[in-house]
């Protein structure tokens, strides 16, 4: 016997939630099937926890218009919900004229996503703002923020609950076949079952590739290669040097070694780019050389031995090392032909800010 369902949501990360709750508002019974004991223990709790303003991606693309959006969305929500969060405001700078360049580039691309109020200024007003910042120029974004991560979660997960969804934890989804009654799931776990749902969204963010592959009876299956890259963070000793986000230029897979802080005010750096081909946390102390370097570029007063090794996270990236970033993908049924089915691959930054407009993008694609 097999268990019918209207939604199914694999995956209770910020943007599996998001989802899960939209579709629940929506008027949708929806069940969301989680492998870890917790909610968002994955690449939603290894992050920066940033509120991005969308200003660096290609024009055009899902990650430009969703971040866009999503910031939006995002900011009224946490308002709305009295969720802990901050709009710092980041400064992104540059240090040699080549850099400058890279601004002109990124205000251009930010003006035509819609980005609200970034700005150009000069050193001298930069440094105005961060009296400890070394720059030739940067740009300087005001609703740019940071947020508690784990508490948004949470509400996300309160108000699908509410709405008479819920969240099963240790059951991963080990398969499935699609069929013409909908789509038929094998969940493992403590009390192992079969589900059939009219619906399914695959938001798995690591493990969204390996449930793709699993499912059996796929017309056009659409599954990307999955290359993972580990971003590392290091803590600051000793006092704080900018009341801001910091950034530097971004580099081909990732936005720099910036540096910024969390809600209670310690200041991190990170993440950097370390492609590998297995999930690893650990952060090796040595990693900390390249830091010193990549920082004393807008920081030169970095004293040695002030960092510390912190965290890290990875990002689920669909282009190899060495090429340019890739886009979202987000594949519906109008890619691989069946009804009812969404997969969400290369759920990287800018996912957090992005997730109210993910989550409303999907529940019309299955509506």
């Amino acid at each position: 016997m097999s268990e019918r369902l209207d939604c199914v949501v694999a995956g209770a990360g910020v943007i599996g939630l998001a989802i899960a709750r939209t579709l629940a508002l929506a008027g949708h019974d929806v069940l969301v099937l989680e492998a870890a004991d917790a909610i968002g223990t994955g690449t939603s709790s290894r992050n920066s926890e940033v509120i991005h303003a969308g200003m660096y991606y290609p024009t055009g693309s899902l990650k430009a218009s969703l971040c866009v959006t999503g910031s939006r969305l995002l900011r009224d929500y946490l308002a709305k919900r009295r969720i802990d969060h901050r709009l710092v405001g980041k400064l992104i700078v540059a240090t040699t004229p080549e850099e400058e360049e890279k601004l002109e580039a990124i205000l251009a691309r930010a003006d035509a996503n819609g980005v609200e109020t970034l700005a150009r200024i000069g050193a001298d007003a930069a440094r105005a703002m961060e009296p400890a910042l070394r720059c030739t120029g940067a740009l300087h974004s005001p609703l740019t923020g940071i947020l508690d991560t784990h508490g948004y979660m949470l509400s996300l997960q309160a108000e699908l609950e509410e709405a008479g969804g819920m969240v099963a934890f240790k059951s991963p989804v080990l398969g499935g076949e699609v069929g013409d009654q909908g789509i038929l799931l094998t969940v493992g776990g403590d009390e192992p079952c079969r589900i059939l749902c009219k619906r399914l969204i695959n938001a798995a963010g690591l493990g969204a590739q390996a449930i793709g592959s699993a499912l059996a009876g796929m017309p056009r299956p659409v599954v990307p290669p999955r290359h993972l890259c580990k971003g590392n963070y290091f803590l600051l000793s000793g006092k704080v040097p900018f009341a801001r986000l910091v950034y530097p230029t971004p580099e081909s897979a990732g936005l720099g070694v910036h540096f910024t802080l969390d809600l209670a005010g310690q200041g991190r750096f990170g993440p950097d780019v370390e492609w590998v081909e297995t999930e690893s946390y650990d952060v090796r102390a040595e990693r900390a050389d390249c830091f010193y370097d990549a920082i004393r570029r807008y920081w030169p007063d970095l004293a040695p031995g002030s960092l510390r090794p912190g965290f890290a996270g990875i990002r689920t990236k669909l282009a190899p090392a060495g090429q340019p970033a890739a886009d979202f993908l987000i594949a519906g049924p109008d890619s691989h032909g069946v009804p009812g089915l969404v997969h969400l691959y290369g759920m990287e930054s800018p996912g957090l800010t992005a997730s109210l407009a993910i989550a409303r993008l999907v529940t019309e694609m299955v509506a």
